[in-house]
């Protein structure tokens, strides 16, 4: 029997370094553009989190166990974020 190797972690630390930079970014134009509080408190929510578990070592039991999870969340966020940005654009 051939064994199978693990599937590809899909969350690496580069992703979640692009996903820090792009939510830090998304959450002050969030609060700039005055969006809704929940938009923000999604997006502050992730970033805070991204932050976070930057400052770990990326084979730490947090960063483990919170980092699918953060980016997950953080993708859901940055897609609201686009589609509130994109409704003002069409507004503007």
């Amino acid at each position: 029997m051939a064994s199978q190797d693990p599937a590809p972690d899909p969350t690496t630390r580069l992703d979640l370094s692009h996903l820090r930079r792009d939510s830090r970014t998304a959450l002050e134009l969030a609060i700039i553009e005055l969006a809704p509080s929940d938009l923000i408190d999604s997006l502050a929510m992730v970033t805070g989190l991204l932050e976070a578990l930057a400052e770990l070592p990326p084979d730490s039991e947090p960063a483990m166990a919170l980092g699918h999870a953060t980016a997950d969340r953080a993708r859901v966020a940055l897609k609201q974020w686009q589609a509130f940005a994109d409704r003002r654009k069409r507004l503007a």
